[in-house]
């Protein structure tokens, strides 16, 4: 995930901007940059790779002024070079972004329509020249900034400097985090508090759809509808892990919350124009006949997620199995087939096993990695990287949901490899993955529903997953977390299974939980649901609105979901059932961070 720092007051920024950005490296990112103002002019220093090569920019260059911005940047959109490096700007203005605008390129043919030059084909670069075009016809920094927010698109987190204003910083969250920070006659900003730590104790948060107006006095807060409100200040520890949960109890809540950027990162990467893209490959991706699936967990469940896709959308067969299996049954592979392998950690015992069976096996191995140094990337033929950065909390969440749209895009790059699949279909797909970074978003808007949910499902002694399709893995991973942080027993199942055992379970003791989004399987699903509540199940529904509607005479608690297409409804209804997981945990008073006898890699057998 890429960082942000600002600094506005009275010493040289560029010593506190690096500094700061320094301690946003545990994100990951492949460049960086600064710009500062220098006798009312905006200045900037930018540079590939790591923070050491800004540094030795800045000490041949050095950049003077009290007021500035920095960042570190994932390459999502456009290559990592010193070009694409944040900030963007103007004469007028300069920018740092993390996340995505969604609308970027309805926003860029207006802009140049109206005469704005770019330079570059970053979507951060339309905030820039939005601000820049409504300055020149002559709106003041606060109102250019309000006007630009309301055009905006997406889940991003902004800082923003104006040329002539030597003490201003706007700042704006949606879906990305942002702290304010509060010095002896200096103000700061920052993805979190770490990245403030050396310089302030105080901190405020930005929540969701906020913005603020910070100069060297304080700063000034207004929420989504541009009311001016009050954020709490606190004071963070400076010790201990605590500092990186920003305002959050837990890293897995501060995690949950990252969905819509850390989404929004891998499709900036992944989806060029629209056209899924992914690295050069050592392997005709046309010649690929076959797929073996494998992985551990969370990551399993993503890879069944996958294979439905795979094999639905680009027409190859796929075979599942989760490492510790795999491994030990030791099936014939016929050469020249494909490996994938899924890893958080890239360490994993069983899959690393398993990725060393399929390559003596002859297969070609694809990792989808969130550790690009890790054992699996370099035993790897290649490596789709998930770019969730990391990940504390041992129950996966963000990388899970990164693994899914990492596999998504793949999806639908072998399907154009293969030639089967329409232009308009797969322009449809790509627009469907395109709106989830907004409507992750609106999900975590919607909190409090999920934890009235969870006082009910705390009481519980069992609880049963249910989906269909693509959501019958969510089911499974729905399960999974509530097992792990709250040690409630549950299970997830394909719908259409239930009457095939599971039934038995049901009485008016036990949730049934159905991930049920419209599209084409929900009749089915619906009707499974009718049998469950014949027995006296307590059905929850999962649903959007045309859904929920349906399903009224039989749900005991529907929670309203945004409407997302079917292909992309998968990785948009994890999020709801991690967050039910975490609300439950929290009530049970277990260890959310790190569940008994959980560990985070599993290196071992």
């Amino acid at each position: 995930m890429c960082g942000i720092v600002g600094v506005v007051g009275l010493s040289p920024a560029a010593p506190l901007l690096l500094d700061g950005l320094k301690r946003l490296e545990y994100r990951g990112y492949d460049s960086a940059g600064i710009a500062t103002l220098v006798n009312g002019h905006i200045d900037r220093r930018r540079a590939e790779g790591k923070l050491k090569n800004l540094a030795a920019v800045l000490e041949r260059q050095p950049l003077t002024g009290t007021i500035g911005i920095g960042h570190t940047r994932w390459a999502t959109h456009g290559a990592p070079t010193e070009s694409n490096a944040h900030p963007h700007g103007t004469a007028r203005v300069a920018v740092v972004h993390n996340g995505i605008i969604e609308n970027h390129a309805e926003l860029r043919a207006e802009l140049e329509a109206k005469g704005q030059t770019f330079s570059t084909e970053t979507d951060t670069e339309t905030v820039a020249q939005l601000l820049d075009l409504l300055l020149a016809q002559g709106l003041e920094p606060v109102e250019a900034a309000k006007a630009a927010f309301a055009r905006l698109e997406g889940a991003y987190a902004l800082a923003l400097i104006f040329a002539g204003h030597p003490e201003l910083i706007i700042g704006a969250q949606r879906g990305a985090p942002l702290a304010v920070g509060y010095g002896a006659e200096e103000m700061y900003l920052g993805s979190d508090a770490l990245a403030l730590a050396p310089l302030t104790r105080e901190i405020a948060y930005l929540e969701d759809g906020d913005w603020v107006v910070v100069t060297r006095a304080g700063a000034v807060f207004y929420d989504r509808t541009n009311a001016e409100v009050v954020r709490a200040k606190k004071l963070t520890s400076l010790t201990g892990a605590s500092i990186g949960k920003g305002n959050f109890r837990h890293f897995m809540e501060k995690e949950l919350h990252e969905h819509p950027v850390v989404i929004g990162d891998v499709l900036h990467r992944m989806l060029d124009g629209g056209v899924p893209m992914l690295p050069p490959l050592p392997f005709d991706l046309a010649a690929v006949k076959r797929i073996t699936m494998s992985a551990c967990g969370s990551a399993f469940y993503a890879g069944l997620t996958a294979k439905f896709w795979l094999e639905n959308l680009a027409r190859v067969p796929v075979e599942a199995d989760v490492a510790s299996e795999f491994r030990y049954r030791a099936p014939p592979m016929e050469e020249g087939g494909l490996g994938l392998l899924v890893s958080q950690s890239g360490e994993t015992a069983d899959t690393l096993a398993a990725l060393r069976y399929m390559k003596a096996e002859g297969q070609k191995i694809l990792s989808v990695l969130n550790v690009p140094e890790s054992t699996m990337a370099r035993e790897s033929d290649a490596m789709l990287e998930t770019i969730a950065g990391p990940e504390i909390g041992v129950a996966s969440t963000k990388a899970f949901t990164a693994q899914l749209t990492v596999l998504a895009v793949f999806a639908l790059a072998l399907a154009r490899a293969k030639g089967v699949l329409p232009p308009a279909e797969e322009a449809r797909l790509t627009s469907a993955l395109l709106e989830l970074p907004s409507k992750a978003a609106e999900i975590l808007l919607c909190d409090e529903p999920i934890k009235q949910l969870a006082k009910r499902i705390a009481e519980a002694r069992d609880v049963l997953y249910l989906g269909r399709g693509g959501c019958f893995p969510i089911a499974l991973e729905g399960a999974l977390k509530l097992k792990e942080i709250s040690y409630i027993h549950a299970e997830g199942y394909a719908a259409g299974e239930m009457k095939h055992g599971p039934i038995a379970l049901i009485d008016k003791s036990v949730p049934v939980i159905a991930i049920c989004p419209s599209g084409p399987l929900f009749e089915k699903t619906a009707s499974n649901l009718q049998e469950a509540a014949a027995r006296g199940g307590q059905i929850v529904v999962f649903s959007d609105a045309e859904g929920a509607v349906k399903l009224r005479s039989i749900a005991t608690e529907t929670i309203l979901l945004p409407r997302i297409d079917p292909f992309a409804a998968p990785i948009l209804y994890a999020i709801p059932v991690q967050m039910l997981a975490y609300h439950v945990a929290v009530l049970k008073g277990t260890d959310v961070d790190q569940p008994r006898n959980l560990a985070k890699s599993v290196t071992v057998e």
